[in-house]
């Protein structure tokens, strides 16, 4: 049998159990699983429960997996607790996130365009009306109307080959928990404004998520949720300037040089 990852899920869903005054057969009910199985888990029978069952128990208490498995809660306060379940709708969007917006004259969504010149002003502006209502508008009749869309012009040259100048149109984002890692998405946060990236997620590990940029010569960094404001999901963008290939080209080989330079890293670390 593999080592346990749940230190504590078993004193965790207990303890959960309990402050919600509900039985072991009610939990079971609730969360679509036998008496007997829960039990196993509570008891610390079954060490490693399938993902699943961690995802239900995540959603039902409103509590990310990480405490469930890693942090004692009976050494919490009432309080504490609270601020986890509170934490857990922030990143899910179920209390705090509306998003502003504005419609045209026939009652359609507008994709608002947030140039250079608002971008600093957007991580402080963007659930400002007033704000929202001032930044330039357009349509788009490829895209979905079920959805909210916006446009941000990029600044530097992070995300080569997408150009400096750029406008990249991105679908709002409402449940953090759907950010896919490996996608683009551009991050709203308070410190930098608007900044578009490859996301690496880790909310339910670390509570932060990395940043990457397509352009090697630009390190990944790590933001955490509270700095976040915003998220928008990479669908589109649009470029006065065609591709450079030969940036494109540089940039595979920047690629190449930093594999072969982490390979005699890894080389150097094994041979000590």
């Amino acid at each position: 049998m593999g080592e346990s990852i749940v230190t504590y899920l078993g004193t965790n869903i207990r303890a959960l159990r309990n402050r919600k005054k509900l039985s072991q057969e009610i939990l079971a009910n609730e969360l679509t699983v036998s008496r007997a199985k829960l039990n196993s888990y509570e008891n610390g029978i079954t060490q490693n429960p399938p993902i699943e069952f961690l995802l239900k128990l995540s959603d039902y208490f409103n509590i990310g997996i990480d405490y469930l498995i890693k942090h004692n809660l009976n050494t919490l306060s009432e309080l504490q607790i609270r601020h986890l379940e509170e934490e857990k709708d922030f990143i899910k969007g179920s209390k705090l996130r509306i998003l502003t917006g504005t419609v045209d004259k026939f009652n359609r969504d507008n994709i608002e365009l947030v140039p250079f010149k608002a971008k600093a002003g957007y991580a402080a502006g963007y659930s400002d009306p007033e704000f929202i209502a001032s930044l330039p508008t357009f349509q788009l009749p490829f895209l979905s109307p079920e959805r909210k869309y916006r446009a941000f012009q990029i600044d530097g040259d992070s995300m080569l080959p997408i150009k400096h100048g750029s406008y990249v149109i991105g679908e709002y984002v409402l449940n953090w928990e759907d950010i896919k890692s490996g996608q683009g998405y551009i991050v709203i946060t308070q410190e930098e404004g608007a900044v578009f990236k490859i996301i690496h997620n880790n909310i339910n590990k670390t509570r932060k998520l990395q940043l990457i940029s397509l352009n090697p010569l630009f390190k990944p960094y790590e933001v955490g949720i509270g700095e976040v404001r915003e998220v928008w999901k990479f669908i589109n963008y649009f470029s006065n300037e065609l591709p450079d290939a030969q940036a494109g080209e540089d940039n595979n080989i920047m690629h190449r040089l930093l594999s072969l330079e982490n390979e005699i890293k890894s080389l150097r670390n094994t041979s000590n």
